[in-house]
């Protein structure tokens, strides 16, 4: 009996050390800093929010500095993520132009195969050349958004945008309701390359014509969306949603980014999903 007895707790030791194993929280290394936004405050809603849905554990890097070439330690350092699951970055950084450093931004997503997380004004940044437009995606300014899977440059006016999801049968926004934000920037659609879409946004802006009659302007783009990217098919998600902290703060967005983290890792189930986000 007592022989049985340890047998038992031998082997309950054992699938417990097992379960720890398969459970090990993913590292997440959040990126933050740059121009035009409240990233002193982000940064801590954005750790405390998935790491309070999922088994995540979230390091920052930051920098208080308010210009779009923000002095990250990341640059010039393409190793930068090492010892990291996933790179969620929520920088804002247009003016940095230089290829080398750009392209060691990239590095452990492209040569690695880290997932990627990005939000909002992370697919305004690394451009340089003729970005208005569409580029070439094996052109020198076109790798950021060869990564992004779709290509942004700018926004209107701050008013409600109406989130819809297009892609019901997606597992990171299945079961996720319609909701309209506060006031948010809607990006634009330069072009859609690789991008596999989940949801669309819908503003309303006001302005007047050459008369001076006030104008409803109606725009709809694509601001939530997942990609494949290079041949290691690396997986990426994106929002363009998360200008101000009412939007970050919301447990709907909060929801939204901690789902893409985990599928952008493969690991969107229950196991590192906590009982309150299921």
């Amino acid at each position: 009996m007592l022989r049985c007895i340890a047998v038992v707790m031998s082997l309950s030791l054992v699938l417990g050390f097992a379960r720890a194993e398969d459970v090990a929280p993913i590292k997440a290394l959040l990126i933050c800093g740059g121009c035009c936004h409240d990233y002193t405050a982000q940064k801590d809603i954005l750790k405390k929010g998935i790491e309070g849905r999922a088994n995540v554990e979230v390091t920052i890097i930051y920098t208080a500095d308010k210009s779009t070439k923000p002095p990250l330690p990341i640059y010039g350092n393409p190793d930068y993520a090492k010892g990291f699951d996933v790179v969620i970055h929520d920088e804002c950084s247009a003016d940095i132009k230089d290829p080398v450093v750009i392209d060691g931004v990239l590095k452990p997503h492209r040569e690695d195969g880290i997932p990627g997380v990005n939000l909002h004004c992370a697919m305004h940044c690394y451009r340089f050349g003729d970005f208005g437009k569409p580029v070439a995606l094996d052109a020198p300014n076109g790798h950021w958004y060869a990564y992004m899977g779709l290509h942004s440059t700018g926004h209107g006016a701050q008013e409600p945008i109406a989130i819809s999801y297009i892609d019901k049968e997606s597992d990171i926004v299945k079961g996720l309701e319609d909701w309209i934000t506060m006031k948010e920037e809607l990006y634009n659609n330069i072009e859609i390359t690789t991008a596999h879409a989940l949801a669309k946004g819908k503003q309303t802006t006001h302005g007047k014509d050459k008369e001076g009659k006030v104008t409803d302007k109606e725009t709809t783009t694509v601001i939530v969306w997942t990609n494949e990217y290079t041949e290691k098919k690396t997986r990426v998600f994106s929002t363009t949603i998360g200008h101000n902290n009412a939007t970050v703060s919301d447990p709907r967005y909060i929801e939204l980014v901690t789902r893409g983290l985990l599928w952008s890792c493969n690991k969107l189930n229950d196991k590192y999903l906590k009982p309150a986000a299921k």
